[in-house]
C-alpha cells in the first residue's frame, strides 16, 4: 500500500477478483502493527483499490502506512468460491505427499513469487500453489495433499 493524492488516501493491490466487495467494508486492520480503521470510502481503479480511512487525512498521515497490508476482519469477509482460499486459512495446514502420505511439514507463510504464489512449508521448502501440485486442499481439516514434480523438494530447499 502507498499514499495516493493529498487527502490521505491509500492505494492497494487487491488479492481478490471481487473488487465490489471493498466498497461495503466497515472496518479493516492495517498491518504493520494491526491498527483498526474505519473505511470512509473505497473505489476501484484498474488493478487497484483506493481507500480513505477515518483519521488518515493528509499525505503525511498516509505515508506512515506505506507498505502496510489491508486485512479484513473474518466477520466482514465474503465466502470464497469453492476453489478459492484465504491465505490465512492455508497457514498451519499440514502438507502431505500424495501416495505416500508422508508429511512435508506445515504451511508457515506465503510468498508472492511465481505465477500462482508459493506456499512456505517449514523454514526451507517452497511449493507452487498450483492445481497440478496442490491436488487436494481441506482448510477445515488443515491438510493439503501435494503431488510434487520430481526434484522439487531438493530444488527449493535452501
Amino acid at each position: 500500500m502507498r499514499a495516493w493524492g493529498v487527502r490521505g488516501e491509500l492505494i492497494a493491490i487487491p488479492m481478490s477478483d471481487h473488487l465490489e466487495r471493498f466498497q461495503n467494508l466497515g472496518r479493516v486492520y492495517l498491518f504493520g502493527n494491526g491498527t483498526q480503521f474505519e473505511v470512509e470510502s473505497a473505489r476501484n481503479v484498474p488493478g487497484s483499490v483506493i481507500f480513505k480511512f477515518r483519521g488518515i487525512d493528509s499525505m503525511d498521515d498516509a505515508e506512515r502506512w506505506r507498505g502496510a497490508e489491508v486485512r479484513i476482519p473474518r466477520e466482514e469477509r465474503l465466502e470464497p468460491d469453492p476453489d478459492e482460499f484465504f491465505i490465512g486459512d492455508l497457514i498451519g495446514c499440514e502438507v502431505v505427499e500424495r501416495g505416500t502420505g508422508g508429511s512435508l511439514g506445515f504451511v508457515t507463510g506465503w510468498d508472492e513469487g511465481g505465477a500462482a504464489g508459493l506456499l512456505q512449508v517449514g523454514a526451507d521448502l517452497l511449493i507452487p500453489f498450483a492445481r497440478s501440485i496442490c491436488v487436494s486442499i481441506d482448510v477445515t481439516g488443515k491438510r493439503i495433499e501435494v503431488d510434487l514434480p520430481e526434484g522439487l523438494k531438493d530444488l527449493n530447499r535452501s
